[in-house]
C-alpha cells in the first residue's frame, strides 16, 4: 500500500529539485505567468509583482478579475513579498484507468506551470480543457500552523448563482438557493462547494476543490464586495451531542490547520464551460486527486442493495410480520431472498442491529452472522450501518476485524457532520483501516467528496446530497432539485441519493410521511432515470420488496441496469431543467432522461450506436396520464439503428429509461 508521504516525497522531489542557474536567472524577474488549456479556451494569469494575484478567462472573456491568493501561516504569509526562484512548464497527456466509474479510461491531458519561490514553497497551476486549478506546496522542515488560506473571487459581471447555502459548518445535505444575481447574496452568507455561477451568455463558472487530506474543506463566503474562501477552524474540544452519538465541536483554536511542513495542499478549481452537458461528464476533481493506494482490489465490488430503512421495513401483504419493530433475522432473510431473486448484490442493514458504540453488542433479535451466512448462500453480501463514533482510534481495529471475520462486505458509516482538519483525518483513517480489513465504505452524514475515493476506491459512496430520505419530512427532494445537484455536487463523485420509490406523487398531491410508507415527487419513470443519470456505485433500492413485486417489468430494469459503466455520453442537458444521458456497459447501452416540473418532448438521437447493426430498445416512459397520475407508465419494445431518432414525451416531473441491446449485425 502506498503511503501518503511516499506519494508526497516524489512530488516534492520534482518541485524542489536543484534548479539550473540559467533557469533561475531567466525567471527571477518575470512579473506574470499565464497558463492555457490544451484547447486554448481557458486561461489563468498570475501576477508575481509583490503579492500573488490571479485572473481567469474563458474564450477570451475575463470571468474572474484580479483576485488575491495567500496562505497565512503563523510565521509568514505565502503569496506576499514574492521572490521567484524558478518557473518551469510541463505538459502531460496520459491515460487514467479507474477501478470503476462511468468511463473505462480517462484522458488526462493538461498544461502545468510550477512557480518555485525562494521562501521554500511553490504554487502549481494546471489547465485542463475541463477547468483550471492551482495549489500551494510547502517544503518547510518543521510543522506549520495555517491561520487562513485566502482565495478571493472578484467576479466579472453579476452572474446568477446556485448557492448551497448554510449558516453552520456541519451540513452538506442542502437545498440549492438560486439567486438571480450574485450581488443579491447578503454579506457573510456562506455555501459549501461546488458553487455554480451562471452568466447571461450561458458561461458557467464552478468553484470547487480536490485532493483534501488532513485539511479542512473549503466554503465560499460573501464579503463586502466579492466572495472568498472560508474554512472550519481547528477543534480545541469536542463532546457528544446531536442525539448523543455525534462528535460536536465545542471550542476552536485560532487557526484552521496544524500540519507537516513538507506537503501539498488541496487544489482550488475553476470549472468553465458554456455547454451544460459537459458538467455531467467533467472528471477534473478525480484527475487532480491522489492515485490509488490500494494494491489488491479484487474484493471491491460496486453493486445495488435492497434496504429496509426508507420504507420503515414495511412489507404489506407479506406472510411474516414487518415494520421497524419486527426487524429480525427472519425479516432480513426475506430481503435477502428478494435480492437474490432479482440479482441484487447486497442487503444494506441500517441502524438497530447493534449497540451504537459497541458493535459487538448485537441486538438479540438480529443474528448478524447467520444473516451474513444465509446471504452468501444466495450470493448476496451484507453492508452494516454504524455511527462514526463507533470507529475511533481506540475501537476501529476491534470492530473492523470483527466485521471482517463475520464476512460482511462493508460499512455504512454515518453522522460525521463535520469537515474540519481532524474530521478529514478521520475519513482517511476509516478508509485506510477498511482497506486493511477488506471492507467497502459508504460514507453517510458526511462532507462532500473531494477525490479521496480515487486513492481509496473501497469508498463506494458518499451522501452529501439532499436525498430521497427528505421525502419523509419535507418538500425539498423534488424534480427541480434532482436536476441541479448532478451538475454541481456530482462533480465530486458518487452520491447516495437512494432512489427507487414506487409511490409517486405530483407537485400538488405530494405530502411528506414519517413514519409509514413515504412517497416521492415526480413520476415513476423520473425515479427510474436516476439509476442511469446519477453516479451511484453502491445504489439503493429504497422501496418495499412487496411494491416492486407488483411490477415485474420495472424489476427487470432495476435488476439489469449496472452501477458502473465503460462509456458515458450526454445527449442533452440544461442545469435545473432536464438531462438525457446514455451509458454503456459492455455491449449494452442504457439511456435515461429526466425533467423538472415542466413537461417537455425530447428527441433521442441514437447516433452513438454502431452503424450497420440493429438493436432492441426496451423503453419505460411516462404515459399520457402521468401528469396527474405519476405512477402510470408505458413499457414497449422497438427495433432501432444508429439512424433512429425517437421523440419521447416527459410529463411534469417526468422521465424515461431505455435498455438497448444489439440483435443483429
Amino acid at each position: 500500500m502506498l503511503t501518503p508521504m511516499s506519494h508526497l516525497s516524489k512530488l516534492l522531489t520534482v518541485i524542489f529539485c536543484l534548479c539550473l542557474p540559467f533557469l533561475s536567472s531567466c525567471n527571477a524577474h518575470v512579473s506574470e505567468v499565464q497558463i492555457t488549456s490544451p484547447n486554448t479556451q481557458l486561461k489563468m494569469t498570475v501576477n508575481l509583482q509583490d503579492f500573488l494575484m490571479y485572473s481567469v478567462f474563458y474564450k477570451g472573456k475575463e470571468v474572474i478579475q484580479p483576485s488575491s491568493l495567500r496562505m497565512i501561516l503563523s510565521e509568514q504569509t505565502l503569496g506576499n513579498t514574492l521572490q521567484v526562484k524558478n518557473i518551469r512548464k510541463n505538459t502531460v497527456n496520459e491515460k487514467i484507468t479507474p477501478l470503476y466509474g462511468k468511463y473505462a479510461t480517462l484522458h488526462d491531458n493538461y498544461n502545468e506551470v510550477i512557480i518555485t519561490f525562494k521562501q521554500d514553497y511553490a504554487l502549481i497551476l494546471r489547465a485542463y480543457d475541463e477547468g483550471l486549478a492551482y495549489h500551494f506546496v510547502t517544503n518547510f522542515k518543521d510543522e506549520i500552523i495555517v491561520k487562513d488560506e485566502l482565495m478571493e473571487l472578484n467576479l466579472a459581471g453579476d452572474p446568477a448563482v446556485q448557492y448551497p447555502e448554510t449558516n453552520n459548518w456541519i451540513a452538506w445535505e442542502l437545498v440549492y438557493r438560486e439567486y438571480e444575481n450574485a450581488s443579491a447574496i447578503e454579506k457573510d452568507k456562506k455555501a459549501i462547494t461546488p458553487v455554480l455561477f451562471s452568466y447571461p451568455d450561458n458561461t458557467k463558472l464552478i468553484v470547487a476543490e480536490a485532493d483534501v487530506w488532513s485539511y479542512p474543506g473549503m466554503y465560499v463566503i460573501k464579503n463586502d464586495t466579492a466572495f472568498q474562501s472560508a474554512y472550519a477552524q481547528y477543534p480545541d474540544s469536542t463532546a457528544l451531542g446531536s442525539w448523543g452519538f455525534v462528535s460536536v465541536v465545542q471550542r476552536t483554536r485560532d487557526y484552521m490547520a496544524k500540519t507537516e511542513g513538507k506537503r501539498s495542499f488541496p487544489w482550488r478549481i475553476f470549472i468553465l464551460t458554456d455547454d451544460d452537458k459537459t458538467l455531467l461528464t467533467n472528471e477534473i476533481i478525480y484527475k487532480l486527486s491522489e492515485p490509488q493506494r490500494i494494491e489488491d482490489t479484487s474484493w471491491i465490488k460496486p453493486g445495488k442493495a435492497v434496504w429496509e430503512w426508507w420504507h420503515d421495513a414495511l412489507l404489506p401483504g407479506a406472510e411474516i410480520p414487518s415494520g421497524m419493530d419486527n426487524r429480525n433475522t427472519a425479516l432480513y432473510k426475506f430481503y435477502i431472498d428478494f435480492a437474490a431473486e432479482n440479482r441484487m448484490e447486497y442487503l444494506m442493514i441500517d441502524a438497530g442491529w447493534s449497540d451504537i458504540f459497541n458493535l459487538s453488542q448485537v441486538n438479540p433479535k438480529v443474528d448478524v452472522q447467520e444473516i451474513i451466512r444465509y446471504g452468501k448462500s444466495k450470493n448476496v453480501d451484507i453492508f452494516l450501518w454504524c455511527v462514526a463514533m463507533a470507529l475511533t482510534d481506540e475501537t476501529v481495529d476491534k470492530h473492523m476485524q470483527m466485521i471482517h471475520n463475520w464476512g460482511a462486505a462493508g460499512l455504512k458509516v454515518d453522522f460525521f457532520d463535520r469537515d474540519d482538519q481532524l474530521t478529514m483525518d478521520w475519513y482517511e483513517m476509516i478508509a485506510e483501516k477498511a482497506a486493511q480489513y477488506q471492507l467497502m465504505i459508504n460514507f453517510h452524514g458526511c462532507s462532500k467528496p473531494t477525490g479521496m475515493q480515487r486513492a481509496y476506491p473501497n469508498i463506494v459512496n458518499y451522501e452529501a446530497v439532499r436525498g430521497a430520505e427528505c421525502s419523509k419530512w419535507d418538500y425539498t427532494a423534488n424534480p427541480k432539485h434532482h436536476l441541479v445537484f448532478p451538475f454541481t455536487r456530482m462533480l465530486g463523485g458518487t452520491l447516495d441519493y437512494t432512489p427507487g420509490s414506487m409511490r409517486n406523487a405530483t407537485q400538488d398531491t405530494f405530502k411528506p410521511k414519517d413514519p409509514g410508507l413515504p412517497s416521492t415527487q415526480g413520476t415513476r419513470c423520473h425515479e427510474l432515470a436516476m439509476y442511469v443519470i446519477y453516479d451511484q456505485y453502491f445504489a439503493m433500492l429504497c422501496d418495499s420488496p412487496m411494491e416492486y413485486r407488483k411490477y415485474p417489468d420495472i424489476m427487470k430494469f432495476l435488476s439489469e441496469v449496472p452501477v458502473t459503466f465503460d462509456d458515458t455520453k450526454v445527449l442533452d442537458a440544461k442545469v435545473g431543467k432536464y438531462a438525457v444521458m446514455a451509458k454503456r456497459k459492455g455491449n449494452n447501452w442504457y439511456v435515461g432522461g429526466m425533467t423538472d416540473w415542466d413537461a417537455r418532448t425530447i428527441e433521442v438521437d441514437f447516433g452513438f450506436l454502431s452503424s450497420g447493426s440493429k438493436y432492441e430498445a426496451v423503453i419505460w416512459k411516462d404515459s399520457p396520464q402521468s401528469d396527474t397520475q405519476p405512477t402510470q407508465y408505458l413499457c414497449e419494445s422497438v427495433t432501432i439503428t444508429n439512424e433512429t431518432k425517437l421523440q419521447l414525451n416527459m410529463a411534469k416531473g417526468g422521465g424515461f429509461v431505455i435498455c438497448v441491446k444489439k440483435i443483429s449485425q
